[in-house]
Formats: structure tokens, sequence, C-alpha cells
């Protein structure tokens, strides 16, 4: 049997992800060039406001953002992954073409569906080459942005901000916090090398996991969560605290520096939370099983943590949690911020 192919087929991913991903709405030509001009703007602008509001990057240059459309948002994602996951192939497990295949397709149908929604992403690996890491890029994903400020009927400059505000602080995380970006890789290594590799024991936990589902009860890793082996889960809870940290902070962020620059920003949060929960059966079914629910449900942890460490100690006592990795809450203290204050700040 040919063995030796990476875990996923990060090439076959993107090509499927491209043919369903779509093009994204109509758009006259001098609207579109007016759209990517601003964007490139407001993304360091709005790294600017970041910065004076959580302290983060004083002293660091600002770059501009990349505006893509959903093709070039696919070819990044990708990209990045395969960087992130190259080096993560679990003990012993040497995957033949047909499961590298495999991997690839279902990868390629899930970044798919999430490529004609996410409006921007800050990969802090991206810009590389040759499949190695770079200093990290952050993309806003023009016609999506578009595309979800017509639904929501809101001013176009104020949610196009508001949407550069939560990508700047992403990139400020990483570039700020200058042991971030190592330590977030070595949580996924340590989570790709635990991964159960045994079909039985995968079929064993599939019942639960749809009972889960249609309960409604499945956790902050979505369904896919219910399918991991217990040391799986373990490093998981690691990556799902801090992502739901890094989430809830820039969501934070966006709203609180928002008042004083996007007018709007109350009716945009409004009719944007309102469309995060909606969507048909068939929408609702595939982010269950993407994670998109779960991802959803980070925010508002996430967020509701950081106001209240904010609230308690100010922003330079929530800015404790980049002091190392041992500072950061744990999925518990999440949920219990003042017990994070107790432990990091008696």
């Amino acid at each position: 049997m040919e063995t030796g192919a990476p875990v996923v087929d990060w090439a076959m991913a993107a090509t499927v992800a491209r043919r369903l991903v779509g093009t994204g709405p109509d758009v006259p030509v001098h609207e579109a060039v007016s759209a990517v001009r601003q964007l490139r703007t407001l993304a360091v602008t709005a790294e600017g406001y970041v910065r004076d509001l959580t302290g983060l990057g004083d002293g660091l240059p600002i770059h501009p953002g990349e505006v893509v459309d959903r093709a070039g948002w696919v070819q990044a994602a990708t990209d990045g992954l395969a960087v992130l996951t190259s080096d993560a192939l679990p003990a012993g497990l040497a995957p033949s073409r047909f499961a590298s295949g495999a991997a690839g397709l279902q990868a390629g149908v899930a970044l798919g569906y999430l490529g004609s929604r996410v409006l921007g992403q800050y990969d802090p690996f991206g810009g590389g080459v040759d499949g190695r890491p770079g200093p990290g890029r952050l993309l806003l994903v023009a016609p999506n942005v578009v595309a979800v400020q017509r639904a929501l009927d809101v001013p176009a400059h104020d949610f196009r901000l508001w949407v550069c505000l939560h990508e700047a602080t992403h990139r400020l995380q990483f570039t700020g916090v200058p042991w971030l970006r190592e330590h977030f890789a070595e949580l996924v290594g340590t989570f790709l090398s635990t991964m159960d590799t045994t079909a039985n024991r995968l079929f064993e936990r599939l019942p639960d996991a749809l009972r889960a589902a249609r309960k409604g009860s499945a956790d902050d890793g979505g369904l896919v969560a219910y399918l991991q082996s217990p040391a799986q889960r373990e490093a998981l809870d690691q990556l799902l605290a801090l992502a739901t940290l890094l989430e809830g902070h820039a969501d934070h962020v966006m709203d609180a520096v928002g008042p004083t620059v996007v007018p709007s920003v109350a009716t945009i949060r409004t009719r944007f939370s309102a469309r995060r929960r909606g969507g048909g059966v068939l929408d609702r079914l595939l982010r269950a099983l993407l994670g998109v629910d779960a991802k959803v449900r980070q925010y508002a942890k996430g967020s509701a943590f950081t106001r209240h460490v904010i609230d308690a100690a100010g922003m330079p006592g929530f800015n404790a949690v980049w002091t190392s990795p041992e500072t950061l809450p744990t999925r518990k203290e999440i949920d219990d911020p003042a017990g994070w204050l107790r432990r990091v700040r008696p």
C-alpha cells in the first residue's frame, strides 16, 4: 500500500473548496474597487484604535491588511493549515494517498462552506514560502463583507471598520504577545499528535455524539468534539480555552472601540448577532457539524470573561493574561473569571 502522504491533501481541499464557494454578490466594478481600497485603509486605522484601547503592540510597525476574494481566502486558509499541520503527524500514522485525499475532500467541503461566510481572518503563520511559516497575514474577504453589510442594511464604512477592529485585535494578540504564536502551534501539534486513528473506537463514540447533537448539548467543540479520544479531548480543552479568550477579547474590543468611531455599532451588533443565530435547517445542521455554532458560543463566553476582568481590574489587569502560557485562563476559568483573578492576581 502506498504510504507517506500528508494527513490532509491540502491541494485537493483547496480545489474542492474553490468549486463550492462561489464568487459572492454582483457588485459594480467602481463599488468593488472602492470597497477594496477602503478596507485596506481601515485595516491600518483600526489597529491604531485597538492599540490605544488595549495597550498591545506599542512601537511595532502597522502593516496593511490584504483584501481577497473567496478563492483567495480558500488558498490562504489551506496554505496556513498546511504549514500548521506539517509537523503534527500522529505517532505511528502514515496515511495512504487515498486516506489523505479523503481527508482533503472533507476539509474542502468545510472550507467551501466557511469561505462564503468568513469576513476576515488573521493567520499568524501566513505569508510564508515553500511550506514554511511566514510573518502572519491579515485577510479581509471583500465579497463577504459587502454581502453581510447589505443584508444587515447598515452603513458600509461603519461595518467595514467594525470588522477591521476585530481582525486587528487578533493581529495584535499574536504580534504584541511574543510567545503566543509558538504556544498556539505547540497546542495544535499536541492535539493532532493525540488523534485516535482507530476506526472502531470512532464508531463506538458516534452514537453518543449524535445524541448530544440532537439534544443540543454539544459542547464548545461542536459535534466533532464528541468523536475525540480522551487524550485528544484534554488537548482540545486547552485549545478551546485559548480560542475562546482570543475570540471573546476581539469581540469585546470591537464593541468597546466602536462607539467613538463607529456611530452605528449598537445597531450593527444587534443585527449581526441575530444573523449569527439564523439560517435554515440545513445551514444550522452544517454549523453544528463544523462547530460554527460552538464558535459563536466562544465569542459570548470569551467576551463575558474579558468584560468581567476589565470591569474588576481594568485593562492593565486583564493584560496579565498575556504574561505567559501559565496565566492564560483554563476552560473552567473562562466561566469563572473571578476564579482566574484570584489565581493570577491574589
